[in-house]
């Protein structure tokens, strides 16, 4: 058991929508990610997410209103509903959510669909 640093961490990586695990707990895990531009519309069946903003500006839109979080601000998408996240500047943001899922939800994506089990 160390301490997770988290500015140390995402000083480790540049690439922008690739998750990276720094924690897990009882099925979850904490994902560190970040973004620049408008990722696709989609939507976990089973799963619930949760967005915290670490740095930066950062948004999820849903199809009837758009939420915008700054440094310390949360969300939480519930399973099933359709969203998308975007930044217009680099964010940086931490995700919780079950082991495991991918992070285009129902999509596969070419340019977005991330392995689900890259670690830092």
């Amino acid at each position: 058991m160390e301490a997770v640093r988290l500015e140390e961490k995402f000083a480790l990586f540049s690439d922008h929508w690739r998750p990276k695990v720094v924690a897990a707990a009882n099925g979850q895990e904490l994902k560190l990610i970040k973004v620049r531009g408008e990722f696709p519309w989609h939507h976990h069946h089973d799963a619930d997410e949760l967005f915290l903003v670490w740095k930066g500006t950062f948004r999820v839109e849903f199809k009837d209103h758009i939420v915008t979080l700054g440094r310390g601000d949360v969300v939480v998408v519930p399973a099933g509903v359709l969203h998308r996240t975007a930044a217009d500047e680099e964010a940086e943001i931490l995700c919780f959510e079950p082991k495991g899922l991918l992070n285009t939800g129902n999509v596969t994506d070419a340019e977005f669909s991330a392995p689900t089990d890259v670690k830092i």
